[in-house]
């Protein structure tokens, strides 16, 4: 098993959620983070965390679908940090709705955030773990991403698509020792999925679950290697 203590990581969608249980994950396990999420406000609770447990972090606000903030935000993060080890692509839009109500708009949010972002952040901190020769790249996709169901014409789209780039990804990159898993978990329990109230939490996966097996994969040995991993709660439907 690999040892995390020292490495850097770049979390995206930081400041909730998935994003904010693998962050205070990963700090426990002595990781640098980078953090990022649409605003530097809704980074403040998570920093509160983090400051408690005398994490060493760093963050910048940034919307993943704009190439020039993603590009920025991961500069401003690597000079503070160097060049990740780690990147966790967690930033998501959840759109959701019939495909005769799905605007064009609608539409172009879930590839934008859900597509697109991994594309701004990973082509910005790609060249440094390259020059390393070692890391990790883990994209939430979603079971959306695996069927299709109704009501989800456009989120399916989107982590349909991460499966894709993902697979692509791993075959360029596995050659400079770098891994790339995409990782499709049944619904999660966060601000995005919750409604109008929580969930049976011994039926429902939660942030930490997750934020748990990512560690977990994490610390695996370079040689082993995860392409695409389901994850289920015990009895979510």
């Amino acid at each position: 098993m690999q040892n995390l203590t020292g490495k850097k990581a770049l979390i995206t969608g930081a400041s909730r959620g998935i994003g904010r249980a693998t962050a205070l994950a990963l700090a426990a396990e002595g990781v640098k983070l980078g953090l990022t999420a649409t605003s530097k406000e809704s980074l403040s609770g998570v920093e509160e965390e983090l400051k408690k447990m005398k994490a060493e972090f760093y963050s910048a606000p940034a919307d993943v679908s704009s190439e020039e903030e993603a590009t920025q935000a991961v500069k401003q993060l690597e000079a503070e940090l160097g060049a990740f080890d780690i990147v966790i692509n967690n930033a998501g839009a959840a759109v959701r709705g019939k495909f005769m109500d799905l605007t064009a708009a609608d539409w172009k949010k879930a590839l934008d955030v859900n597509v697109m972002g991994i594309v701004h952040i990973t082509k910005a901190a790609l060249p440094g773990m390259i020059e390393k020769n070692k890391g990790d790249i883990i994209n939430i996709s979603s079971m959306s991403g695996l069927k299709g169901t109704e009501g989800s014409g456009a989120y399916s789209a989107s982590k349909f698509a991460v499966l894709g780039l993902s697979e692509s990804l791993m075959q360029e990159v596995r050659r400079n020792n770098i891994r790339v898993s995409a990782l499709t978990p049944s619904l999660v329990e966060t601000d995005l999925t919750r409604g109008d109230g929580e969930r049976n939490p011994d039926k429902f996966m939660q942030p930490e679950d997750l934020a748990e097996y990512m560690v977990s994969q994490l610390k695996l040995e370079q040689r082993t290697f995860i392409k695409t991993a389901a994850l289920w709660g015990t009895n979510p439907f």
